[in-house]
């Protein structure tokens, strides 16, 4: 199933999180990044496949809230900023 884009803010934070993946094509794979302070980061390649990178060794709650997160970022859905120590860079 394919969910129609743009994903509304209520859908992005609902939807079982491997459902979410499916829907907008997106793949989860370990970050080799040790570093605390890494949260996750997400690449769109030019054909338009996201691959989200998430460090390993982190709880099912965190891993679950910064993938939805990183997915807004990409398909710009307006949702608050996280909290400090959580920080975006776009590049």
């Amino acid at each position: 199933m394919t969910v129609a884009l743009p994903l509304s803010p209520d859908h992005l934070l609902d939807a079982p999180l491997p459902q979410l993946l499916a829907e907008t094509g997106a793949e989860v794979v370990d970050s080799s990044i040790t570093d605390r302070e890494f949260f996750g980061a997400v690449v769109q390649h030019k054909n338009g496949d996201l691959l989200l990178a998430m460090p390993t060794g982190r709880s099912e709650l965190e891993h679950d809230t910064i993938a939805r997160y990183l997915l807004a970022q990409v398909f710009d859905i307006d949702l608050p900023k996280l909290p400090a120590p959580f920080v975006t860079t776009e590049i």
